[in-house]
């Protein structure tokens, strides 16, 4: 049995490259989008106070399979996970994301001075297309400012993955979070390892199963994972 979580399949609907190996109604191409909100929730169901299962960062790409009323239930790229996004918080794709938060959080600014009321917050990890720097603040490209030194090239891989998840230390828990506002077990270890460049599924068992190799019990080092 496919695992619901990484399968974009339900009983009236599923994914076009699913067929012949799904039952569903009907099979439909997917649409790529990305996520231009600093994090938008993806959640187990299309109604704002559903589970919350995991969030979606600025810059991410997904495959949306069905939009209807305001949400759009798709697949992310970062993780192959499914669920149900917030129609509001995608947009067609645009060039390829050359930049990333390196901080636990920065503000993003409508105009090129920090007295500005902020117009929004983009946690560690979201992606971000830059045009230009003018002197401490680099301009985003739908026009928006964002402080230059909050900011790292999207190539940029953090040398020590439990260094990042100290970051976070004193960050309220929150089931399916993944930024500096709340976050969860899996959700820390996800982000902390993909800093550094290391694949890593979203949640415990998935980690469980596919992260490292097992550890010595008598003789746990720094940086393993304790499941």
């Amino acid at each position: 049995m496919k695992d619901p979580r990484l399968t974009p399949a339900r009983d009236d609907l599923a994914a076009k490259q699913l067929e012949g190996q799904v039952t569903a109604a009907r099979f439909v191409e997917g649409t790529i989008y990305e996520v231009v909100d600093g994090q938008a929730p993806m959640r187990r169901e299309p109604a704002s106070d559903a589970r919350l299962d995991t969030e979606a960062l600025m810059g991410e790409r997904v495959t949306v399979y069905e939009i209807i009323e305001g949400w759009a239930w798709g697949q992310l790229h970062s993780d192959q996970y499914v669920g149900f996004l917030p129609a509001r918080a995608l947009a067609a794709p645009g060039p390829a994301p050359a930049y990333k938060v390196g901080v636990l959080r920065t503000l993003v600014f409508p105009g090129p001075s920090i007295k500005l009321p902020p117009i929004t917050t983009l946690p560690f990890g979201a992606r971000l297309s830059i045009e230009r720097v003018e002197g401490s603040l680099a301009v985003m490209a739908a026009g928006s400012y964002v402080p230059a030194r909050h900011l790292a090239t999207d190539d940029f891989r953090e040398p020590d993955f439990v260094a990042v998840a100290e970051r976070f230390l004193g960050t309220p828990y929150l089931w399916g979070g993944k930024t500096s506002f709340g976050i969860d077990c899996s959700g820390l270890v996800q982000v902390a390892l993909a800093a550094c460049g290391i694949a890593c599924p979203r949640d415990s068992d998935m980690q469980e199963a596919t992260v490292g190799a097992p550890a010595d019990k008598a003789a746990f080092r720094r940086g393993d994972l304790l499941f």
